[in-house]
């Protein structure tokens, strides 16, 4: 019998499958930049995985996390909304090692409101039967004692990267579709997200995997090996 070669994004379906084992819930993250394609990976990731039978993998996104406006106005960070200390990394952290540690049926989680800008408690239910929760977000591979801890609950954690251009041009169409206007949105991306990028940046040697846009949006590029040991630490481009 002939066997198909996997596609590009099989090999990551069967990777992130495979993080799960008898008895053991998996937590993958995906970490990038801001407008760097992670939610979209971790969609279709889900969607894909789970498919048209009982949902087994659940999507946490680390947005949730955000520091509540009227908290970040009492810090003075308001306007730099969206730093790594305008989140609440220990509490993060502890829904992290909540879901590892595997012993309710229902973990409820924060979501986030892009609308309000504002994270909404309860909003996202991790049930019994997902064995494998899906997280994404820009800080997971930092090198901060509150992120680190965020690491350790992780089996492992995928680096999302997008050409430079286009992850800035969708970023600012991204504010512009949530409320700001043209040059607003510019000035925002290009100042707060931008220093939050390059902190970002500078954690991509420390992902087990780094999976270029095309692979992660169904692009063609053939260059990927369909399956990688966990901790291979190779490029999916």
């Amino acid at each position: 019998m002939t066997v198909a070669e996997p596609t590009p994004f099989t090999g990551l379906l069967q990777r992130a499958a495979s993080l799960v084992g008898p008895g053991h819930r998996a937590l993958l993250g995906i970490a990038g930049s801001p407008g760097s394609g992670k939610t979209t990976l971790a969609g279709r990731l889900v969607g894909e995985l789970n498919g048209a039978g009982p949902a087994w993998v659940a999507h946490v996104p680390m947005d949730g996390f955000h520091l509540a406006d009227a908290e970040l106005d009492r810090l003075g960070r308001r306007d730099r909304k969206g730093a790594p200390d305008t989140f609440d990394a220990a509490g993060y952290t502890a829904l992290l090692r909540r879901l590892r540690e595997d012993e309710d049926d229902l973990i409820y989680a924060p979501g986030f409101e892009r609308t309000l800008e504002q994270p909404l408690a309860g909003a996202v239910p991790v049930p019994r039967t997902a064995r494998l929760v899906i997280t994404e977000g820009n800080y997971l591979l930092l090198r901060d004692d509150a992120w680190t801890r965020v690491r350790a609950q992780l089996d492992e954690v995928w680096f999302c990267e997008l050409d430079e251009t286009e992850r800035v041009r969708r970023l600012v169409a991204r504010h512009e579709e949530f409320g700001k206007d043209h040059d607003t949105a510019v000035a925002w991306v290009l100042g707060t997200d931008q220093c939050n990028a390059d902190l970002v940046a500078a954690t991509r040697d420390r992902a087990d995997l780094v999976v270029g846009v095309a692979v992660s949006e169904g692009g063609p590029p053939a260059r990927v090996p369909p399956a990688h040991h966990p901790r291979d630490r190779r490029s999916a481009r």
